[in-house]
């Protein structure tokens, strides 16, 4: 193959960060829309895992972590210097935060997000799990523009996923929440180019015509 080839999921927030860091990256790669329901056998191919994202490189490696994407293609690449090499502290500083948005968020935002789906009148006791975390971004914010700093990391586009699909669990909610911080935050970022450019539709791939190439 000539470039890497992406298999991912529109909505999928895992699959954002690594269609975002690509992007930002300005790493032209091969993007293939997948229906999880309907594996397709090239990709199953790869590994059974069956998860997405799946980044295929051009030597027949593959990456299937969404962090470990974002950092592998900055690192090929950082025009924004979104690692913040001008103050390497700061690195283990956004893993961290990071870490924190990986594991114990997203596990309340797991339980939250299906306590909503299903009417659990106890949705309250998850969604106030997820606000500790949100509380701290909305301190940082409070700071600073970004999560790190007045710029843009890769702190702010690692968690942007996730505070996103927190802010369409309860939308009525959200929209009337004490965090205008991280509203603005969300904004901004929602006016990014790359924004929209990592969420462009495409049709599902079919191995039987030509795949988008960004």
């Amino acid at each position: 193959m000539s470039v890497p080839i992406l298999y991912t999921l529109r909505q999928c927030p895992y699959a954002i960060r690594a269609r975002l860091s690509l992007a930002l990256a300005e790493l032209e790669f091969e993007q293939r829309d997948i229906d999880l329901r309907r594996k397709p056998a090239e990709m199953l191919d790869i590994t059974q895992k069956g998860t997405v994202p799946l980044l295929v490189l051009e030597n027949g490696d593959y990456i299937d972590e969404s962090l470990e994407i974002m950092i592998w293609s900055l690192n090929k690449n950082d025009p924004h210097n979104l690692l913040l090499t001008h103050a390497p502290h700061f690195f283990a500083e956004m893993l961290s935060l990071i870490a924190r948005n990986d594991h114990k968020y997203i596990l309340a935002l797991d339980h939250y997000k299906s306590d909503a789906r299903h009417y659990n009148p106890e949705v309250t006791i998850y969604r106030k799990l997820c606000e500790s975390f949100l509380s701290d971004l909305e301190s940082r914010l409070s700071n600073h523009k970004y999560l790190m700093t007045d710029t843009l990391s890769l702190a702010d586009y690692a968690i942007l996923p996730f505070i996103r699909q927190f802010s369409h669990v309860e939308r009525q909610w959200f929209r009337q929440a004490d965090y205008p911080n991280i509203k603005q935050w969300l904004s901004s970022l929602y006016q990014e180019p790359i924004f929209s450019q990592a969420m462009k539709k495409y049709p599902l791939w079919d191995n039987s015509r030509s795949t988008v190439t960004n």
